[in-house]
């Protein structure tokens, strides 16, 4: 049964293991790199990722931080009320 056509108990080009293990790529261009280029790397890509960022105006930014403010609000009021019932129910059984 090992020998089924498509087996994987034989590389298909006739190679072995070892010879792929020894030409394998590691690190790729930051692998040949010391720490400050590295770094630099790091920065110049920090900086073309923000440069793809779609900011908002003015505007939405403005709207957006009432919207939050007022959901916070709600959901203080919410927690509050809650909290409230259940220390009245604690106090009614326990009394």
């Amino acid at each position: 049964m090992t020998d089924a056509l498509g087996s994987i108990d034989t590389p298909e080009s006739g190679r072995s293991d070892e010879a792929d293990d020894k030409k394998a790529r590691r690190g790729g261009k930051r692998g040949k790199k010391g720490p400050l280029g590295r770094l630099a790397l790091f920065y110049r890509q920090i900086v073309a990722e923000l440069r793809k960022v779609v900011w908002p105006t003015r505007n939405q930014l403005t709207t957006y931080t009432t919207v939050v403010i007022i959901f916070v609000v709600i959901m203080i009021a919410l927690v509050t009320v809650i909290d409230f019932g259940f220390g009245e129910v604690v106090k009614y059984v326990f009394g």
